[in-house]
């Protein structure tokens, strides 16, 4: 076979031992500079006088997975729990989800719901297949134009309403912006009771062909949901309806349903 008697007889090493103090080495320092590249990290060792070249700490380096981005799970701020309690009036805390649903051919796309807590109404549900927290700050502002703003909005801690853009506006424009302790959609319970309604009744009822499809339907059915549809929370009003009465009753004014 060609191989010396010292080679055969020689008996075999784990590559781990042999290669346990450019291990530890390594490790200690991707575990104090987590950012520092492979370079950064051969030329630290170079300086702390270890002899080895950069090939085996390369190798070394590639098979801890050290060459890998890391990335961290952003932590949420704690969040104090917040009262479900609403006045029954217009404006007094609107609530905000995000839901998703895929067209028939496949494709995903979002829907931004926005409800109105105090009288059950739905302001808006935006349609797109992706939905930024610019895009959010633009359907605000377009609320606002027809609407008026809440004295508050409730909402969950996703990455879009938890961006600076999206608070900043808040803080701007004097809205109190309530997060929900994560992991507890029932601190949300009412546009989760909404989501519920729009789940079923529009995007589990159709197989929709491209998004002017679902924007069609889905503005068909907000009307039915807010001129039509009986509440049970309103004393079987719909939301529209019980909204005008309670505005009437503060202007001094009583309206008949």
């Amino acid at each position: 076979m060609g191989m010396s008697r010292s080679a055969w007889y020689r008996p075999p090493r784990d590559r781990m031992d042999r290669d346990r103090e450019v291990i530890d080495a390594l490790s200690g320092l991707a575990s104090a500079n987590g950012r520092w590249g492979f370079w950064k990290c051969f030329d630290r060792l170079r300086l702390d006088g270890k002899p080895w070249n950069h090939k085996r700490v390369w190798r070394v380096y590639t098979e801890l997975r050290l060459n890998h981005t890391r990335r961290t799970k952003k932590r949420v701020p704690k969040r104090p729990l917040q009262p479900m309690t609403v006045l029954p009036l217009p404006n007094e805390v609107w609530s905000i989800d995000f839901m998703h649903d895929t067209l028939y051919v496949g494709k995903r796309f979002r829907t931004l719901n926005v409800l109105d807590e105090g009288v059950r109404e739905a302001l808006e549900i935006e349609v797109d297949t992706s939905l930024s927290a610019a895009r959010l700050v633009r359907v605000m502002e377009r609320l606002k134009d027809w609407r008026g703003l809440p004295k508050a909005i409730r909402c969950d801690n996703g990455a879009e309403l938890t961006s600076h853009r999206f608070t900043d506006w808040c803080r701007d424009n004097n809205v109190e912006l309530r997060h929900i302790q994560p992991g507890k959609p029932n601190q949300n319970a009412y546009i989760e009771r909404f989501n519920r309604s729009y789940r079923e009744e529009v995007l589990n009822a159709y197989l929709f062909e491209d998004l002017d499809q679902v924007r069609a339907i889905t503005q068909e059915w907000m009307e039915t949901y807010n001129e039509v549809r009986p509440h049970d929370a309103l004393g079987s009003l719909p939301p529209a309806i019980f909204r005008r009465m309670k505005t009437a009753e503060l202007s001094g004014f009583v309206l008949s349903p």
